[in-house]
């Protein structure tokens, strides 16, 4: 019973830190690499969601080499 006693606070405190871990979408050192903002690949800041964009960047292995925005 003793060793639970010492189990139960430090299943506690890993619980509270991974649900305090907000999920990274997307990679700092790609913004910084292209010099663009994370819009400009993802729909909205902060959200999973690829516009053309991003999903070029995906399929070109991390490049956005090559890639024309839609004409407007």
């Amino acid at each position: 019973m003793s060793g639970l006693k010492s189990v139960i606070p430090a299943v506690i405190l890993i619980g509270g830190l991974w649900m305090s871990v907000k999920p990274s979408y997307a990679k700092p050192e790609y913004a910084k690499t292209e010099k663009k903002a994370c819009v400009y690949c993802h729909v909205a800041a902060g959200k999973k969601e690829l516009n053309d964009a991003g999903q070029y960047y995906k399929d070109h292995s991390h490049s956005l080499e090559g890639y024309q925005p839609p004409k407007s």
